[in-house]
């Protein structure tokens, strides 16, 4: 009995082995040749499979692509937390600088990933496209929450929630791209996240301007002479 359950084990390590073993090639594939241009020909060589091995995992070529993309998906969802505004032991603007350095840290160890969601994910086929406006609908409503959250205790500038939110994740897909593109290192994650964090707090963020500036002066006071300013 013993046997029979450690073969049953060993025998769905395997498939779970082999199935990542297709994804990976495909994501190597799709990152170099496009979704549109890739086969299936292309992703069973890269993996080293039969190509009817491939169908025992995935029905095609899309199918391959969203399980990728969903999986990325997920790892970007999981990175963002809901700001908590009422919690004394967390200051909003170290919560809006730890979503966004968390955010910046996945795609930048993700790049192949994060420029494959932003160049060959949009234009799959029309489902595809409605299961992205999905994922973006949840990222925006998350954020838009927050800033609602934020306006009603005035550490958020008026206006449309919804429309910060899009302008904010606008900014943010842009920079990601950019950043996976001319291929910054993974170390650049800081500077990139305090650079727009101080977008978004000369922009409609009314918290994280005054803690930086007092941090400022804290750091300028310790590096002035003992004896006070000349």
């Amino acid at each position: 009995m013993a046997s029979r359950r450690t073969r049953r084990k060993s025998g769905a390590l395997a498939k779970a082995e082999r199935r990542q073993q297709i994804l990976t090639a495909a994501r190597d594939v799709f990152a170099k040749r496009g979704y549109h241009q890739a086969t299936i020909d292309d992703i069973v060589a890269a993996a080293g499979v039969a190509r009817g091995t491939f169908y025992l995992y995935f029905e095609d070529k899309r199918a391959v692509f969203e399980d990728l993309i969903d999986r990325f998906s997920a790892q970007l969802t999981v990175a963002i937390s809901r700001i908590v505004i009422d919690d004394p032991s967390r200051a909003v603007a170290d919560q809006a600088r730890d979503n966004i350095h968390a955010i910046i840290r996945v795609c930048l160890a993700e790049r192949t990933m994060t420029k494959m969601l932003f160049t060959d994910a949009a234009g799959v086929d029309p489902g595809f496209d409605r299961k992205l406006a999905t994922f973006y609908d949840g990222v925006v409503q998350l954020l838009t929450e927050s800033l609602r959250d934020g306006q009603t205790l005035g550490i958020v500038a008026d206006g449309e929630p919804r429309v910060l939110a899009y302008l904010t994740v606008g900014a943010l897909k842009e920079l990601l791209f950019q950043v996976v593109t001319l291929g910054l290192a993974e170390e650049s994650a800081e500077v990139l996240t305090q650079q727009l964090f101080r977008f978004l707090s000369e922009g409609y963020l009314r918290v994280g301007a005054n803690e930086m500036g007092k941090r400022g002066a804290a750091r300028r006071a310790k590096r002035a002479p003992a004896g006070g300013s000349r």
